[in-house]
């Protein structure tokens, strides 16, 4: 049995190797046939289409836009510092960062003993001065008086010399008494001299009473502050910020206590490019009035606002360069002094542009045109602008005309090519509402995002109202009209 079954595997050993090589003996004849020039069979071939997505060049009017980095900062800020040294002894509840404040509310106090002596011994300075003044003041009233009655006395010895005078000239007088008449009269005089001297005296000694009382009330009115000074009281309806007193803590006068943030007063600075801001130049020279939108997060549910009085700093700092503008913002709820936030600015409308995919347009311009029999041909246009993932062109020759979308290396001139989908449509009249500037909205379709805002549960009151306010404007942000109409709030 083993020699059997020895032999029987021999056999399909021998077997094999007889189809191996029969296998290989038909692989080389076909090998030789082909190298000798054998021709192959013919067979029938087609051209394959490449597949393509397809977009509409529509000319007409755009309005493109300016995009760039800011930082809010508050208009309204103010450094609360203490005004006199002490302890503090009392603080609003709380006193923390964040904390909201009403214009007049008491924040801190500082120990006022010190200042309350100051004004009880000022109060005594005065009261003394006034006394002084009084008594002055009846001093030259005595004065006047004395020297009323003194001149009275100086008319009568005057009267009489003048009689001694007559009687000695009609003889019944004598020398003697009209010397002693004349001596009278010459003292008389010498008192009116006097008491007009004691007068003036009188006077003089008012006047510096009256500016004694004067420097009184000063002081007074100098402690009183000093007094008011040792309550430090919100200027303003503002946040508070940057917090660095407790109570009991000891701070000097000049010491920074918090800052208070006026929310609701907020601007942006922004910085744009030489050639950006020569865009927004009007023709006497003066920046354009150009709707400004500011976007807190693009691209998400962040906040946005409208801004206004469009501003150019004067100088160019040291290092820097382009032009550095500020705007005004018109909404304030959701933003804070110091957030990065993203600029949009309309610029003057641009007529007969059209707005392509910026993957359909090549870097020198050239476009790729779907002719009737779908084969592509090469078409040169004039770019205007480029607007993030689109672009402005300017391409009368091929009005109308359906172009590849998407530029690929795999696609040229003269390929057949098939039409599987379009892109979106770029509508060139709402260029900068698809970059979140503004809308002007229909009173119909202002009234349905209405509704639709009232309609979501989601919102709360803050954010509605938010929203309720910006949409009641002439100019509403387009983000925010395609985020109410897809279901997504503000």
């Amino acid at each position: 049995m083993l020699f059997l079954r020895q032999a029987m595997l021999g056999v399909l050993l021998a077997a094999l190797s007889l189809g191996a090589l029969g296998w290989a003996g038909s692989a080389v004849w076909r090998a030789v046939n082909l190298a000798m020039g054998e021709a192959p069979q013919d067979r029938p071939r087609r051209e394959i289409a490449v597949s393509v997505r397809a977009v509409t060049v529509v000319p007409g009017p755009a309005e493109p836009v300016i995009e760039a980095f800011g930082v809010l900062r508050g208009t309204r800020t103010l450094d609360l510092r203490a005004a006199a040294g002490g302890a503090v002894v009392d603080l609003s509840d709380p006193f923390r960062d964040g904390v909201a404040v009403t214009a007049g509310q008491v924040l801190v106090r500082i120990d006022p003993a010190e200042a309350e002596a100051a004004l009880a011994t000022a109060r005594t300075d005065l009261a003394d001065a006034e006394a002084a003044e009084r008594d002055t003041r009846r001093n030259v009233d005595l004065a006047r008086e004395d020297l009323a009655v003194t001149r009275e006395q100086a008319d009568l010895r005057a009267a009489a010399l003048a009689r001694q005078e007559d009687l000695d000239a009609r003889g019944v007088g004598s020398a003697a008494a009209v010397e002693t008449a004349a001596l009278a009269a010459a003292q008389a005089r010498q008192s009116v001299v006097g008491r007009r001297q004691a007068l003036a005296q009188a006077e003089a000694a008012l006047d510096q009473a009256v500016t004694a009382t004067a420097r009184a009330r000063i002081a007074q009115s100098e402690a009183e502050r000093r007094l008011a000074d040792t309550t430090l009281r919100a200027p303003f309806d503002g946040v508070l910020s940057d917090v660095a007193v407790t109570t009991g803590a000891r701070v000097t006068a000049g010491e920074l206590l918090a800052q208070v943030v006026d929310p609701t007063a907020l601007e942006v600075a922004f910085r744009l490019s030489t050639a950006q801001f020569a865009r927004l130049v009007a023709g006497d020279g003066a920046i354009a009035d150009r709707p400004v939108s500011v976007t807190l997060d693009p691209g998400t549910d962040g906040a946005m606002a409208s801004a206004s009085d469009l501003r150019v700093s004067p100088v160019v700092a040291e290092g820097q360069t382009g032009r550095e503008l500020f705007a005004q913002l018109d909404g304030t709820a959701g933003f804070r002094p110091g957030d990065i936030v993203t600029v949009t600015i309309a610029e003057p409308p641009l007529a007969d542009v059209a707005t392509l995919p910026a993957a359909a347009v090549a870097a020198d311009g050239g476009v790729l045109v779907i002719g009737p029999d779908n084969r592509l041909t090469e078409a040169r246009v004039g770019i205007v602008r480029r607007q993030g993932n689109s672009v402005l062109v300017q391409a009368a020759d091929v009005a109308g005309a359906d172009i590849v979308a998407d530029r690929t290396p795999a696609v040229g001139a003269g390929l057949l090519v098939e039409v599987t989908g379009r892109a979106d449509p770029q509508p060139v009249s709402s260029g900068a509402a698809q970059s979140g500037v503004m809308l002007e909205l229909s009173d119909a379709r202002r009234a349905a995002l209405l509704q639709r805002l009232d309609a979501d549960p989601a919102l709360d009151s803050a954010d509605r109202d938010r929203m309720r306010a910006a949409l009641q404007a002439d100019r509403v942000p387009a983000a925010l009209v395609r985020r109410i109409e897809d279901g997504r709030g503000g």
